[in-house]
């Protein structure tokens, strides 16, 4: 028996492929550079057949073949797959966390527009201070 969230599965498996053949990727150069029988791709994005799920070890040859970005549409929205950034400038990183630290300790002051607790206005500040932190600084 297929349960909805299979389903669920199966069509958002079936839309990463379309949408990544619609950008400059094939089924045919997908299943070459992830090393995947061609007929096992078409079957995982069921073009011209029954849609099979993908196993784990299929999305783990898959990264870096299809954009983080559509393979994360697998995963629940509060999560994606990332790249680990590499030539990481360590200073430019220490000063940025440094940064968010000296900005998160001043929004919980007394003194701060919502006092101890963070105002929408000292998030927002807090938000873009987050953005290059979490994407690491490339070199």
């Amino acid at each position: 028996m297929i349960l909805a969230h299979d389903n669920d599965i199966l069509a958002t498996q079936e839309r990463i492929f379309r949408i990544a053949v619609r950008g400059d990727l094939s089924l045919k150069a997908i299943s070459l550079d992830a090393d995947i029988p061609y007929n096992t791709v078409r079957s995982y994005a069921g073009s011209g057949c029954k849609t099979v799920e993908m196993p784990v070890s299929a999305l783990r040859k898959l990264v870096g073949v299809i954009p983080d970005e559509l393979l994360s549409l697998l995963l629940p929205p509060e999560r994606a797959i990332v790249a680990v950034p590499d030539g990481i400038d360590m200073d430019d990183f220490e000063s940025m966390c440094r940064d968010f630290l000296e900005t998160k300790g001043k929004a919980h002051h007394a003194d701060s527009p919502a006092g101890r607790e963070i105002s929408d206005c000292e998030r927002a500040k807090l938000a873009v201070k987050i953005v290059p932190i979490r994407g690491g600084v490339a070199a």
